[in-house]
Order: C-alpha cells, then sequence, then structure tokens
C-alpha cells in the first residue's frame, strides 16, 4: 500500500451505464487518500468491447463475470480484493467532494464493526413535484444496509460467505447480506459520508417491471419468516391488497363470461376502488402533469396481476428448487480442498484446490456449517508435530475462509483408534462439535476410507475423484455412494440445484489505459 491511498477497496458491478464515468470522476477528483484500488466487475454478458473509462488517476483495474446479476458480481469483486475494507458501490452514484476524507473516519471502527453505511441523499427537483419514479429513489434514502454506497469489513464477508447469488436482479441482495452478517455477531453502523443517488429517467413501464422483485421477496419470507421486512426496517408491503385486486378483476372477469351479471358487477365495483385508491395514492404527490397521469392511470391497473404473477412465481421457485438441506457439510482436507503435499508441515505449501473457497462461500451463504475431518498419521509416525498440524489448518482457514470445526486424527493404523478414517470417530466428534446428528451430515472427500467412515457414521458420502484416487474407489461409489467430477460439482449437488456457478471460472482481467 502505498502513502496517498486509503487501505480499502472500492468494488463497483456495471452494466456499462453512462452513468459510469461520472462515479468514476467523483470518486477519482475527491479530496483526502484514495482507495487502494477500484475494481470494476463488467456484469455483461458479452464485452466484446472494452468499458468506456475515464482517465485519471484512480488504481482501475476491471474483471469479467460474464452477466450473472450484481450478487454474483460483486462476490467476484471483494474476493478480488485483499484490503481489510471493501467499500461498495452502485454505477450510478456520486461520491461527495469529501467522501475520500470522510471514509477514513467511518472505517476507524470498533473491531465488532462488520459494516459501515454512507448517507445517500436523492436530489429531487425544486421547480415541481417529483414523479413516481423519482418518489421510489428517494425512498433509498431512508434505506438499509443498501449497496449503492456500503462498506464491508472482509473478514465479515468471508465468515457468512458474500452475497446469495440466488438474487439475480439488484433487489434484497444488500439486505439479506446486512441480516446474515449480523446473525454471526457483527454490527452494522451508519457512516458521515455522503453519497448522491440522482433519479434517472424511466420508462413508461418501469413501474410494472419492477414487480420482478416481488419474486425475490418470495425468497426472503422464506429466508427469515413473515416479519422479515420489519427485520430490515420496512413497512408493510401490498401484496395483500395486490392480491385483493386481482382476485376482484378475475372474479369480475370469469363471472361475466359465465353470464353471472350481478357477480360481474360486485367484483367489477370492488377492483374499481380497490385501482382507484392506488392509482390516487400515486397521483396526488406528483406533479399531475397529463403524462404522469396516464403513466399512473395504466400502471396502476397494470401492477397488481404483475405483482401478484412474480410472489407466486418466486413462492413456487422457493418451495421446489431448495429441498432439505444437510445439518452440517464435513471435507477431508488433502486433495479435496487443498492439493496434496504427503506429510506436509509448511503453511507456505497450501494451495487451495481449484473452486474450493466459492464452494464454501455457497455453503456459507445457505447458512451450512463446514468442517474438516483429516487423518494425520505424520504425527505418529514422527514426521510431523501437532503445532504443524495446526499451522497448516490455519493457513488453510486463510486462504478458504471460516471453518467450524476443525477434526483431526495423529494416529498411524497400527493405533487401533476409533478416529481414523475408514472408522468413523472423526465425523461423530465433528457432528458432536457443530451439535447436529452424524446421519444428517454430508461428508465429501477423495478416497474410499472417507465414503467408508461416512457409511459408518450413518451420514452421506460424496467421493470427489482425483489422480491418487484408486479406479476401483470410484467404482464402488458408484454403487454405494455418490461421485462427482469437482468439489463445486459436489456441493451443488449437496445444494441440489443442479448447477455449478460460474463464479468459480477464473476471472478474466482487462487492462485499463492510463
Amino acid at each position: 500500500m502505498t502513502a496517498q491511498h486509503g487501505d480499502y477497496t472500492v468494488v463497483i458491478p456495471t452494466t456499462g451505464r453512462e452513468s459510469l464515468s461520472g462515479t468514476l470522476a467523483a470518486l477519482d477528483t475527491g479530496r483526502g487518500p484514495g482507495p487502494r484500488e477500484v475494481v470494476l466487475i463488467d456484469d455483461r454478458p458479452e464485452a466484446d468491447a472494452p468499458l468506456p473509462l475515464p482517465r485519471g488517476q484512480l488504481p482501475i483495474r476491471v474483471v469479467r463475470s460474464g452477466g450473472r446479476g450484481p450478487a454474483a458480481a460483486r462476490n467476484i469483486g471483494w474476493r478480488e480484493a485483499g484490503t481489510e475494507w471493501v467499500v461498495f458501490l452502485d454505477d450510478d452514484v456520486v461520491p461527495a467532494a469529501e467522501w475520500r476524507e470522510q471514509i477514513e473516519d467511518d472505517l476507524d471502527v470498533g473491531p465488532d464493526v462488520g459494516a459501515c453505511q454512507g448517507d445517500i441523499v436523492v436530489p429531487l427537483p425544486s421547480e415541481r413535484r417529483p414523479t413516481d419514479a423519482e418518489r421510489d429513489t428517494a425512498a433509498l434514502a431512508d434505506a438499509l444496509w443498501i449497496t449503492a454506497d456500503m462498506a464491508y469489513r472482509r473478514e465479515a464477508l468471508s465468515a457468512c460467505g458474500g452475497f446469495d447469488e440466488e438474487f439475480r436482479r439488484a433487489f434484497r441482495e444488500d439486505a439479506d447480506l446486512a441480516l446474515r452478517v449480523r446473525a454471526v455477531g457483527w454490527r452494522l453502523v451508519h457512516g458521515a459520508r455522503v453519497t448522491s443517488h440522482p433519479a434517472r429517467p424511466a420508462g413508461f413501464l418501469a413501474s410494472v417491471r419492477a414487480q420482478r422483485g416481488n419474486a425475490d421477496n418470495a425468497i426472503m419470507r422464506r429466508k427469515y419468516g413473515e416479519h422479515w421486512r420489519r427485520m430490515i426496517g420496512e413497512g408493510p408491503g401490498r401484496i395483500r391488497r395486490h392480491l385483493a385486486t386481482t382476485a376482484a378483476g378475475g372474479t369480475a372477469l370469469l363471472a361475466w363470461a359465465l353470464g353471472a351479471r350481478r357477480a360481474a358487477a360486485r367484483g367489477a365495483a370492488v377492483w374499481l376502488g380497490l385501482t382507484a385508491e392506488f392509482t390516487a395514492r400515486r397521483i396526488i404527490p406528483g406533479p399531475g402533469t397529463p403524462a404522469e397521469v396516464a403513466r399512473m392511470l395504466v400502471t396502476s391497473a397494470l401492477i397488481p396481476p404483475a405483482a401478484c404473477l412474480h410472489r407466486f412465481r418466486g413462492e413456487l421457485e422457493a418451495r421446489t428448487s431448495r429441498p432439505r438441506t444437510p445439518a452440517a457439510v464435513l471435507f477431508d482436507r488433502d486433495d479435496t480442498l487443498i492439493h496434496d503435499v504427503p506429510y506436509n508441515g509448511d503453511p507456505a505449501r497450501v494451495r487451495p484446490v481449484r473452486g474450493a473457497r466459492e464452494a464454501l462461500d455457497r455453503l456459507r451463504v445457505a447458512g451450512i456449517p463446514i468442517g474438516v475431518v483429516s487423518n494425520q498419521s505424520g504425527v505418529a509416525r514422527g514426521l510431523l508435530r501437532d503445532e504443524d498440524v495446526v499451522a497448516v489448518n490455519a493457513a488453510v482457514q486463510r486462504e478458504l475462509g471460516p471453518i467450524d470445526t476443525w477434526q483431526w486424527c495423529p494416529h498411524d493404523d497400527s493405533a487401533g483408534c476409533a478416529c481414523r478414517k475408514p472408522k468413523s470417530g472423526l465425523i461423530e466428534r465433528a457432528a458432536a462439535r457443530l451439535r447436529v446428528p452424524p446421519r444428517a451430515c454430508v461428508v465429501i472427500g477423495d478416497t474410499g476410507a472417507d465414503v467408508a467412515a461416512a457409511h459408518h457414521a450413518g451420514a452421506r458420502a460424496i467421493l470427489v475423484p482425483t489422480e491418487r484416487t484408486r479406479t476401483e474407489e470410484t467404482t464402488r461409489a458408484l454403487v454405494e455412494a455418490e461421485v462427482a467430477p469437482t468439489l463445486e460439482a459436489a456441493v451443488s449437488r449437496v445444494l441440489r440445484d443442479g448447477r455449478v456457478r460460474a463464479a468459480t471460472r477464473r476471472p478474466v482481467r482487462q487492462e485499463v489505459p492510463r
């Protein structure tokens, strides 16, 4: 780190919007020491041309994510960062001139603080009342923990695995992260730095398209229960009113089709009354221009069924795509999480298996405890000391993030112990430490001993073969257990979504002109 740069990294996911240049220019010209680095995550699905970046003094690095959405993009960003703090900014905000000075004070907090939110201001027109779209943007000023300007301690992100990539849009993924960071014991505070979030022009049907966020509300309800809005500082939503409006309209249409004129008239009256109330609620605070009134009349009729449709879709996906998850996942260490170095006692020789960090982070996001169960017979053979094993385990944890329990056997085959795999002792000890039944665990390893130990404990086993795995072990596992080609695939199978996240791909870096 150089003297003129602070010990934080700015991460900005972008799809190349024109507003990005304003964000970078404001960050570049501000007073005070700048960030150590700005990591731009190019989230365009097809990035044939480089991002149009302004020239300046900011140390900028661009990483491509393949267009997988803001949650996945930010995960790539913070994992690329090498600083204690990671500051997430949106690509349509404008940090104040004093932002770089103020953030130094904001991040000078106690060790129990995991995140610090900037003060978001939304400039509104002074010559007229704001439009519906402008009022929606203005609501960001009172929102909690939004990533328009949110700093996280990297350790806090590591502890909970970062953003949940199930959230595919820029909606609710930030609130979900804040709840999980707080749940693992960190405090979240407000800072003094100021960031402007201008209200951008919106299309005629933008408010209707925004109802897709109701699918993400279903995810929040599944994860945190029916009071999730209260947990993130929001008031009640309108989904129940939208449901009533949609039901009344549907009843009127069906009754009319069946010839029940009186029932159709009653349904139409209820629909008209609810729609009129919703429309008036949106028109009265606005500028009252003919264009705005026309937009409110049309979209107020379309929003209730759109909201219900997306909420139903989200609830259906939430119930069908996430079956019951295991109580814990236990990993073998050598050749499963890190490349095997026989009887290694040197932390400097620890090299994670590709995709291991991302795979473990997916389990952390899902709230599934993680353990390591490892045979270390080098201790009994006099090739390792207990302290060597502990030091290597600590290096693994530095590379791969927090592990909830470490269980290792120092014996060799001649000891006749109950812990050395293929016996079940390590798995039973790990399960006891995590306070879960062994039969509710999944064991992932690269040898037949890992599979046998899992079976003896009553746990589910997944074999991830390597070059050292014997052919007969793989053949037996195909019958007695499960086989996955990679660690990422094994974790995908644990989460039962059938997909390997593209976050495990090696990012492609783009050179930035100076």
